[in-house]
């Protein structure tokens, strides 16, 4: 069974002594835990007596607790491949299956050292072990198909408190994570992972997907391309450089008709690029606020508010789709819906060009809370004074209060009303500087100025 080092044979005892000695010395530096000494040790031992069952155990414990799982693995499987009665080598394979997430393997090893050892009380620990991420593996495609994915990060969290060498579920939460935009921490894990397996396909394909979902399109596409050459077969990532790259494609494309002009070509185009991933939230963002743009410009100012919305929705703190709403507000007269979206503008980035957006949205505010002078007398604004006279001698005939004496005390008193607004209306807009004080908004900051004298 064990080999000797020399060409001329020793007496057969003196080997086995030798490699006894390497394994007595492997173990004291496991207790001292000096484990790369003591795997050096068993290593020695090995080479001398390579079907010894329990050089193998030793060693498979020592590369457990220099976290080499797969290395321990194997040589736990050797160990019982050469006396199967060993319950250690048994329970040592089950245990490094459950570590690597492999549950169903780390079961049948389990139940073997039942076998063996029926009374033995780890063990039906190590199988309710087995049994739990059997249970959050099965939650976890569950939830994973109902697109649930933060139920998934939770049921992988708790399998890898059995398994915490298990690459698998690692990839599965970082995907999770970044499709819930926790990109930080998705890449945090992912990164991990390539440290110890710089080839992982999986872990490339969601690195891809964090710089992918952040809209650093071109870096996304060379990760996944990285991905498929480690794993050609890796389907998520060969549907997300197709998509990136359709994306990256229709956007460019609807961008370049923007800037000739051609708006109408450039809203369908920015449309098909929705339909591509509903997923990729910062880019739809951005696709949603520039469809928005060609909608005004298509004079569609419904339709831009109502992207604009959409791209709000996506990303909160995207300030170029609160300001191209706010003037979409202004443009349709929708003023307090406008002063909203400046308050949130100039509270995060307090610009001076912010400040006059708002000051000038919050004018015009007050200015369509006032009374419409050019609607009293039913002109235009841009009305001549010729128009304005014969628009208040109308007006002021149809409600004179002579007109309506017989009328009930109540009509009279509306009519009365309605005669006094007319005869204001006509003061302000006959005279050219009270005129041009209203139009502009100056009146108003006038009785501002005049009210705080009273506060």
């Amino acid at each position: 069974k064990c080999r000797s080092k020399g060409l001329i044979s020793p007496s057969l005892p003196t080997v086995p002594m030798e490699a006894e000695g390497f394994k007595e010395q492997g173990n004291a530096f496991y207790v001292k835990k000096d484990y790369a000494e003591a795997f050096n040790f068993y290593t020695k031992a090995i080479d001398l007596c390579p079907k010894n069952a329990s050089y193998y155990g030793n060693r498979a414990a020592t590369l457990m607790m220099l976290s080499r799982y797969r290395e321990a693995l194997e040589d736990s499987q050797q160990a019982v491949r050469l006396d199967d009665t060993f319950m250690k080598g048994h329970m040592r394979e089950g245990k490094c299956h459950l570590l690597l997430g492999n549950a169903m393997a780390a079961s049948r090893c389990f139940q073997k050292v039942q076998e063996l050892e029926p009374e033995n009380s780890q063990v039906q620990q190590e199988l309710k072990s087995a049994e739990s991420i059997l249970e959050f593996e099965r939650l976890a495609e569950i939830s994973f198909e109902k697109r649930d994915f933060r139920m998934v990060v939770f049921c992988m969290d708790r399998a890898l408190q059995s398994a915490s060498a298990c690459h698998r579920f690692k990839v599965l939460k970082a995907e999770c994570l970044a499709l819930l935009g926790r990109y930080p921490e998705a890449q945090s894990v992912a990164s991990d992972i390539l440290r110890m397996d710089s080839t992982n396909g999986d872990a490339l394909y969601v690195r891809g997907l964090c710089l992918y979902y952040e809209d650093c399109i071109d870096k996304a596409v060379q990760f996944f391309v990285q991905a498929l050459r480690m794993a050609p077969d890796h389907e998520k990532a060969r549907l997300a450089c197709r998509n990136a790259k359709a994306l990256k494609a229709k956007k460019e494309e609807g961008n370049k008709a923007f800037k000739e002009g051609s708006y109408e070509e450039a809203y369908d185009l920015y449309s098909e690029a929705l339909t591509i991933d509903p997923n990729n939230i910062k880019t739809n963002a951005k696709l949603y606020c520039n469809r928005a743009t060609v909608g005004s410009k298509l004079n569609k100012l419904d339709q831009a508010i109502e992207d604009c919305t959409k791209a709000i929705k996506l990303d909160e703190t995207y300030i170029k789709a609160y300001m191209r709403r706010a003037q979409c507000y202004m443009d349709t007269e929708q003023y307090e819906e406008a002063v909203r979206d400046y308050e949130k503008v100039y509270q995060t980035e307090k610009t001076k060009e912010h400040k006059s957006l708002l000051k000038n949205a919050q004018l015009e505010l007050k200015k369509s809370k006032r009374k419409d002078y050019y609607k009293v007398l039913g002109v235009e604004k841009n009305a001549t004074e010729d128009e304005i006279k014969k628009a208040y001698r109308k007006r002021a005939l149809m409600h004179h209060p002579d007109r309506h004496s017989g009328a009930s005390a109540e009509v009279q008193k509306e009519e009365e009303k309605k005669f006094k607004e007319v005869g204001e209306a006509f003061t302000v807009l006959s005279d050219p500087k009270k005129k041009s004080r209203y139009d502009s908004g100056h009146d108003l900051e006038d009785d501002d100025m005049n009210m705080g004298l009273f506060h």
